[in-house]
Order: structure tokens, then sequence, then C-alpha cells
């Protein structure tokens, strides 16, 4: 932050005919914070807490920059593994941001009253459809199939789900099969490539890597895309939240984060091997040759303001007609959108 004097010598005084007691409460009164000789001071730092997963993957050259002191605010960053760990921090104010999977924040939403609203998306669909069986090109090639995932009843099958419904294919036209941990289904895959599985980035590449046999069939953000005709965006896995009180209070912060974060995601995207070995050293990612090769595949984005609420609010939408309490019981209201 910088500081303004407000500056007046002994020859100044002199210059005015001042008397010495005159001299000495300007010098005193000098030092102090005057409104017209400063600004409202920042935060001390900007606490943001993010997971280890794709949506910590664009923030990866700001929390560098941080670390040497080249950002416009200091910042904390305090990365978990599960958003369960963020979400109390977030509602008892001791977090001021939080990079959340985009159904969680409309949880949180609803949980703290409209205490939070979302300033950016950052991360696009990360699902993928990966099968050694050259007969799976789209979604008609999986009636009769077995399709191995995580996340019963959450985001991963929500979100499989609502495509294959789009595309035409009903519930009894498929089978999933639901293995706890996504290194489960990417084992499957490697002891039988014929079989179909619906694996989140990294662990797609990942499984791609130690098997030559299988491929991506299908990229679930692209099929989303094409379904919503151009209206609402992609699949929105990560967004950005904001406590309303920080907001209210740093408003300008928050601005420069997000200028912040669209300059970090550039710059991660724009060299993968760099954001890899920034990703190894963060834990996201165990081996830098799987993350470079995940990072272009994870959609790493800052999108904010009116195409930010319209992918988001149609994503949302989504998630609610297949079980709406993914998203808290129902769809936040419009201050929940920067």
């Amino acid at each position: 932050m910088r500081k303004y004097k407000c500056k007046y010598t002994k020859k100044h005084a002199r210059e005015r005919g001042l008397p010495l007691y005159a001299l000495i409460a300007v010098m005193l009164f000098s030092v102090l914070p005057l409104s017209g000789c400063g600004r409202e001071a920042g935060p001390e730092s900007v606490r943001i807490g993010s997971l280890k997963g794709p949506t910590s993957l664009g923030i990866l050259d700001l929390m560098d920059r941080a670390e040497k002191g080249e950002t416009k605010h200091p910042y904390e960053f305090r990365m978990a593994v599960g958003a369960d760990e963020l979400l109390p921090l977030m509602a008892k104010g001791e977090l001021d941001m939080a990079l959340i999977p985009a159904n969680v924040a409309a949880v949180l939403y609803h949980k703290t009253e409209g205490g939070v609203c979302v300033v950016d998306i950052n991360t696009l669909g990360v699902l993928y459809l990966v099968t050694g069986d050259e007969a799976v090109a789209g979604p008609a090639d999986l009636k009769g199939r077995t399709i191995c995932l995580t996340g019963k009843g959450a985001t991963p099958e929500a979100s499989l789900r609502y495509v294959l419904d789009r595309s035409g294919l009903g519930e009894g036209d498929y089978v999933l099969e639901y293995r706890s941990e996504p290194t489960e289904v990417a084992a499957l895959l490697a002891e039988d490539p014929s079989r179909v599985g619906l694996l989140p980035q990294p662990f797609a590449t990942a499984a791609l890597m130690q098997n030559g046999d299988l491929r991506i069939a299908m990229d679930m953000n692209a099929q989303w895309e094409q379904l919503q005709g151009g209206e609402g965006g992609g699949m929105v896995t990560g967004v950005t939240v904001v406590r309303r009180e920080f907001l209210e209070e740093h408003e300008d912060v928050v601005e420069d984060f997000l200028e912040e974060h669209g300059s970090s995601v550039d710059a991660v995207n724009g060299d993968p091997e760099k954001g890899a070995a920034m990703a190894v050293r963060a834990g996201i990612v165990a081996k830098e040759a799987i993350a470079a090769e995940a990072i272009p595949r994870c959609n790493l984005v800052c999108v904010t303001g009116e195409e930010m609420k319209a992918a988001l609010s149609a994503y949302l939408e989504a998630l609610a007609g297949f079980d709406a309490g993914l998203i808290g019981g129902a769809l936040p209201e419009e201050d929940f959108y920067y």
C-alpha cells in the first residue's frame, strides 16, 4: 500500500509567519491519516481458500507472485482437500474468498443467507469419457453400455445424466456403475480398455499416459456447450466466491484480484510446463508430465460479469432439475452474482 504524506517544513512556516507552537502542531498532524492526504487502507492481507484440484491451477501464478511480493495486495492462501474444510471458515469470516465447486457455492449462499456472492468462474468442465472402444464417439454410442464413475448423486452423475438425457437417452438405455475414487475407475479401464469410464482431470490424463490403448471419447464440456446451443455457455466446475461484507468494504481489492486472477490464468494456460512445476510444488498433481498434459484440458478461465451469470445460472438450473439438494434446495437469488 502506498503511503501518502503531507510535507510541511520550517521554511514554509517562516515564510507564512507561523509561530513555533503552530509549526509543532502542523508537524504532528502531518503524520496522521488526514482525509485529504491519503486513502482508506486496504486489508492487511486477502485470505483465500482453494482446493487441491483443477480449481486451484489457475491461481498458481498468482500464488507465486504473491510469495515474491509482486501483487497489488498481500494474499494468504490456504489449500484444502475438501470443500467442507473451507465452508465453515467462510461462514465464520476467517476466509475472505474461496475457489470452490459451483454447486457448493450455491449451498454456501443459502447457508449464509446470502452472505457470499460469486465473482468469477475459474474452471469449466473437467470431465472426460475415457475408453479404448473405438465404437464410442458420442452420447448415442453409450446406449446399452455400462459407464463407471464416481460421485453417486453428486455433480458428475448429474452432469452425465443431463448430457445423455438431452441427447435422447433414457435411464433404461445405460447402466451407471459407481466407484469411490477416480483411481478405482482408472484401474478398471486399465484392466479392460473396452470399458467406459467418466474421469475428471488430471485423472483422465493420467489414465491415458499409463495405458496407450485408452483415449478420450468425449469432452463433456464440449458436449454441454453443444447441447446449450450457444446459450448459457459450458459446464461450470469451479467458481470464486467472496464474503459479501468483505466485498462491500473492499470492492477495489476484489476488482484488483479479478484482474490478477485473469493474468494468472493466462500465464498458466500459456506455459503449461511452468504451471505443471508449480502444480507439483503445491501438491495438486504428483508428476509434472501428467500436469503439463492435463492443464490444457482443465478449461481454466476467469469469466466475469454477464457471461459468468449466464453460464453459471444455466448450469445450476440443470443441476436443480436433477436434484435441487445439490444446490442447497433452490436456485440462488440475483444478488448471488457479482
